[in-house]
C-alpha cells in the first residue's frame, strides 16, 4: 500500500470516529472555514513529516508534499480553489486561518511520513526528483536508469530549487563536462566520482573545494557543478552570518556552495562538519512560545577559495580539493558562451553520470576496503568508480587529504611549534601538562592571533589538532592524569618510527645536497661545495672569502690557504667529522633497509643510524 493510500484510509477512519462532517446548519449554509476544510480534504491527503511539520499531498497527483502554510503552501492553493468555485469571491483571512488550524489537526492524527529533498532511496534504488511541476523523476538502480512520471517516494520542494533537465544520452557527456573545466585529468576524474556520490543520499560527502588563484574560473566551476546536482537560483552563496541563517539555507537545498571563502569562524567550521555527517537544528515553531521544530539535514557542500590554510583541522579532513589552473587570455571564454555550452551539454552530462552511477551501484556490494580512511563510505564509492572505470581516484583523494592537512599546519603556528618540539624530543617523545607544553614550545616574538593565551586554550587547541598531527605521524594521547591532588591531564606526544626515520633522512639529504651541517654553521647560500672551517678551529680571518672562492671542491686535509695557515687538519678536526657526504670515506654506500637512504654501513647493520635508534 502506498503512502497516499495509507494516509487517506487513516483520515477517513478519524473522520468517521469523530463524526466530523461538513453539514449545513439550521437555516444557514456552511461557513467559509468549513467549506475550505471540505475542499482540502477532498483534494489532499494530510500528514506530518518526521520533523513535525504539517503537509498535504494531492490525491492521484505527483508525490510532492506541500506545507500547509507559506507562500507556496496549501493555504494559498485553497484560497485560489475557493475563488474559482465561488465566482471569484475570496475567502477571508480569518476563515483561512481557522481552516488551516483544523487541517493541522487532521495531519497530526496520521503517522509521520519521511520526506526527501531532491534525492532519496527506495528499495535499493536511487530516486532523483527532476523538480518539474508534474513530479517527474529518474530512478537509478544496478541495472540502469529510467525516467518515471511519478515518484515512489514523497519529496518536498523549496523556493531555492530549480528543475533539472531530463537526462538524454547524446554522445559522451563526461567528455563534454571535461571541455568545460580547466583542471588536470586526475582532478577531473576525482570530480566525476564526487558527482556520482552526490546522488547517493545515505552517506557523508566531503566538501568539494575549488582552489586556485584569481582568474582560474573557481566560481563558475562551482556554479556549474552544483547545477548538475541541485540547480538553484542562488548556487553560490556568501558565508552565513549566524547558525540560524545557515540552518535555513542548508535545510532548503540538497547541494549548495559557499563562494570566495578566506576565513571561516569556528562556529561555521563546526556547522559545516556537522552538515557533512548529519545535523539537526532545534528552532522555535512559528506562532508559538514553547513549541519547537527540528531542522534535520545531511548536505552536499562545495566552496571556492584561494588559500585553504586557515581552515580548522577537522574541517580540512572533510575536504576534497580540486586545483584549477590559470586560464591563458587566448583561451578565456565569455560567460554567455560558457552558459550556452553548459545548457546544451547538461542533459547529456546527467545521462552519463547516471550510467556511471548505475554501474557503481552494481559493484558497490563487492567493494571492501582493507584500510578505511576518514569518510570511509565515500572512499568505498571511489573504489567502486575505480573498479568500473579503471581510474585511481581513491589514491588521488588520499593525496588531496594529506595536502589539506599540510595546508592546515602551514596556517597554524602553534601546531608547527608542537611538531618541532616533538621532533626534537627523540623516540620517547614528551609527556607534559598543557601549561608545560605552552612553556616549552618555541613561541614567536609576536604571538599570532591563533596562539593559545593560557593552558586551557592550549589543551583545547592540541585536542583539535590531534587528527592533523596523527596524519603526519605524531600521536597525541591525553588519557592519563597526573598525581593527586591536582590530577592534571597529561599529554603524551610521540613521533612514529616512520616519521623519525623520514625526519632524519630529510636532514641527511639536506646535508648532502647543500654541504651544510649543524656542526659547521656555514651559510647555506654559499656557492662552494665544501664549507670553510670555523675561524676558532683554524685561526682564519672570519671575513675572508678568497679561500672558499678559490677552492670550489672539497679541500683535502693539509691544504693551506693563500694566507698560509700554519696548522693542518686531521681526522679529529670538527669540520671533517661533520662533512661525511663530502669526505673521502672508502666504506661502501648501501641503502637503508627501512628508509632506502644511502648510508655508510660500518657495523654491517641493514639500517642507518636513525632507523636503528627508532627501532
Amino acid at each position: 500500500m502506498s503512502n497516499n493510500d495509507d494516509i487517506s484510509r487513516k483520515a477517513r477512519e478519524i473522520s468517521e470516529a469523530s463524526g466530523i462532517d461538513v453539514e449545513e446548519k439550521k437555516g444557514r449554509g456552511p461557513s467559509q472555514a468549513s467549506q475550505l476544510v471540505a475542499l482540502a480534504r477532498e483534494r489532499y491527503d494530510l500528514f506530518m513529516s518526521e520533523d513535525g511539520r504539517p503537509y498535504g499531498v494531492k490525491k492521484d497527483g505527483p508525490n510532492i508534499a506541500r506545507p500547509l502554510r507559506g507562500k507556496a503552501g496549501l493555504r494559498t492553493e485553497l484560497s485560489r480553489i475557493y475563488a474559482d468555485e465561488h465566482g471569484g469571491a475570496s475567502a477571508t483571512q480569518s476563515a483561512l486561518t481557522d481552516a488551516i488550524t483544523t487541517l493541522e489537526g487532521y495531519a497530526q492524527a496520521v503517522d509521520p511520513v519521511p520526506l526527501h529533498l531532491r534525492v532519496g532511496k527506495h528499495e535499493g534504488r536511487i530516486i532523483v526528483d527532476l523538480g518539474s511541476s508534474d513530479g517527474r523523476c529518474v530512478i537509478v538502480g544496478p541495472d540502469g536508469w529510467e525516467r518515471a512520471a511519478r515518484s515512489p517516494i514523497m519529496f518536498r520542494r523549496s523556493g531555492a530549487m530549480k528543475p533539472l533537465p531530463e537526462p538524454v544520452r547524446d554522445g559522451d557527456g563526461l567528455a563534454k563536462l571535461r571541455a568545460l573545466l580547466n583542471t588536470d585529468e586526475d582532478g577531473f576524474r576525482l570530480l566525476v566520482a564526487w558527482l556520482v556520490a552526490a546522488f547517493i543520499p545515505d552517506l557523508p560527502h566531503p566538501i568539494l573545494t575549488f582552489r586556485g588563484e584569481q582568474g582560474t574560473g573557481k566560481s563558475y566551476s562551482a556554479k556549474m557543478v552544483i547545477g548538475l546536482v541541485d540547480p538553484s537560483g542562488a548556487p553560490k552563496r556568501t558565508a552565513p552570518r549566524d547558525i540560524k541563517s545557515w540552518s535555513v539555507q542548508a535545510f532548503n537545498s540538497w547541494a549548495l556552495c559557499l563562494d570566495n571563502v578566506s576565513i571561516i569562524p569556528d562556529w561555521l567550521s563546526d556547522a559545516l562538519c556537522r552538515a557533512v555527517t548529519g545535523d539537526g537544528i532545534v528552532d522555535r515553531a512559528l506562532y508559538t512560545d514553547d513549541d519547537v521544530v527540528v531542522l534535520e539535514f545531511r548536505r552536499v557542500l562545495a566552496m571556492t577559495t584561494i588559500d585553504a590554510g586557515a581552515l580548522a583541522g577537522d574541517l580540512a579532513e572533510r575536504l576534497l580539493t580540486i586545483e584549477l589552473h590559470t586560464i591563458p587570455d587566448r583561451r578565456r571564454r565569455e560567460e554567455n558562451e560558457l552558459d550556452a555550452a553548459y545548457a546544451d551539454a547538461h542533459a547529456a552530462i546527467l545521462a552519463s553520470l547516471f550510467d556511471l552511477l548505475a554501474e557503481v551501484l552494481r559493484v558497490l556490494p563487492k567493494v571492501h576496503l582493507e584500510e578505511r580512511p576518514r569518510m570511509a563510505d565515500f572512499a568505498r564509492v571511489l573504489a567502486a568508480v575505480d573498479m568500473v572505470k579503471g581510474w585511481n581516484t581513491l589514491d588521488s583523494y588520499k593525496a588531496t587529504a594529506r595536502d589539506a592537512v599540510a595546508d592546515v599546519l602551514d596556517g597554524e603556528p602553534f601546531a608547527q611549534a608542537v611538531v618541532a618540539l616533538v621532533d626534537r624530543a627523540g623516540p620517547d617523545g614528551i609527556t607534559v601538562t598543557a601549561s608545560e607544553l605552552l612553556e616549552r614550545v618555541q613561541a614567536p616574538e609576536r604571538l599570532p592571533k591563533k596562539w593559545p593565551k593560557d593552558s586551557t586554550r592550549a589543551g583545547g587547541q592540541l585536542k583539535r589538532l590531534a587528527p592533523v598531527l596523527r596524519t603526519i605521524g605524531i600521536e597525541v594521547d591525553d588519557s592519563k592524569r597526573g598525581p593527586a591532588p591536582k590530577r592534571q591531564r597529561l599529554y603524551r606526544l610521540t613521533a612514529s618510527a616512520d616519521r623519525r626515520c623520514e625526519t632524519a633522512s630529510t636532514a641527511s639529504s639536506t646535508d648532502g645536497k647543500d654541504a651544510v651541517t649543524s656542526g659547521n654553521r656555514v651559510d647555506a647560500g654559499m656557492d662552494a661545495v665544501a664549507s670553510t672551517p670555523l675561524p676558532e678551529q683554524l685561526g682564519m680571518d672570519a671575513v675572508d672569502a678568497e679561500m672558499d672562492a678559490s677552492h670550489p671542491v672539497a679541500s683535502i686535509p693539509g691544504t693551506r690557504s693563500d694566507q698560509q695557515l700554519s696548522h693542518g687538519m686531521d681526522a679529529a678536526d670538527a669540520m671533517d667529522a661533520e662533512m661525511r657526504p663530502l669526505s673521502h670515506d672508502v666504506r661502501p654506500k648501501t641503502p637503508c633497509a627501512r628508509c632506502s637512504r644511502p648510508q655508510w654501513n660500518a657495523e654491517g647493520s641493514p639500517l642507518c643510524g636513525a632507523c636503528r635508534d627508532a627501532a
